[in-house]
């Protein structure tokens, strides 16, 4: 039993109401973000906070499990993905974790019009993940730069596709993918979090992981463990 789902037995039953999630086919998709080397991979710049999360909930194996069921059951697979660019590094303040970021060179590409030293760096895809992501129907979106959907085309790309149903999973738990599922709840998706398909910063006195999974509980329409959402969704 990985740490959600124990998380889950323990919680026992709900203090507050679930309003439940039905996958839809045609208008529900799988959202992923930054599933990349820097925070999944064990050279990864983040692996060091973010690594006995990623050990506890199975996040790769749950991560594939999930992006498996989508693409093979003809589900829309989006990718929400982070990259930093030569002249983000001269932004003029940042919150604590984008200092973080920038400092450790996270997520750092050569350009936006390029791919030169991409394969393979810690903003490339861990390739357990790539041939779902790189099957010709997922939608792979622009890169968001802090943590939320307001400025890529996340909710554009869903909007076209006539999406209005999320289940939401990726890396980290406490940031981006709380972030979006906060974004996307407020632009009006349904939104089921994949828990144990996330993982989170846990470092002395912090732990990320236990606020997502808090929060989550009170913002999204459900919480589903990836065993869970895999098998609704070829059913």
């Amino acid at each position: 039993m990985n740490r959600v789902e124990q998380w889950l037995e323990d919680l026992g039953e709900p203090a507050l109401p679930v309003p439940g999630f039905e996958i839809e086919p045609g208008r529900t998709a799988v959202v992923v973000t930054d599933p990349q080397n820097d925070f999944l991979h064990p050279e990864g710049v983040a692996f060091g906070a973010v690594g006995e999360s990623v050990k506890e909930n199975d996040t790769v194996a749950n991560l594939r499990a999930l992006m498996d069921a989508a693409v093979t059951s003809g589900m829309q697979l989006v990718i929400s993905p982070h990259y930093y660019y030569p002249t983000d590094h001269g932004w003029q303040f940042e919150g604590t974790l984008e200092k973080l970021m920038h400092d450790i060179h996270m997520f750092d590409r050569t350009g936006a019009l390029n791919l030169d030293g991409f394969e393979g760096s810690g903003a490339d895809w861990l390739d357990e993940l790539k041939p779902f992501i790189n099957d010709k129907r997922t939608i792979v979106c622009n890169p968001h730069k802090v943590y939320g959907p307001e400025n890529n085309d996340l909710v554009l790309q869903l909007q076209k596709q006539k999406i209005e149903k999320v289940l939401l999973a990726g890396m980290s738990a406490n940031l981006c993918v709380e972030s979006h599922l906060r974004e996307l709840v407020e632009r009006g998706f349904e939104v089921c979090v994949v828990a144990d398909a996330t993982a989170a910063a846990k470092v002395p006195g912090l732990d990320g992981m236990l606020a997502a999974l808090i929060n989550y509980t009170m913002i999204a329409s459900d919480v589903w463990t990836a065993s869970d959402a895999a098998a609704r969704i070829r059913a």
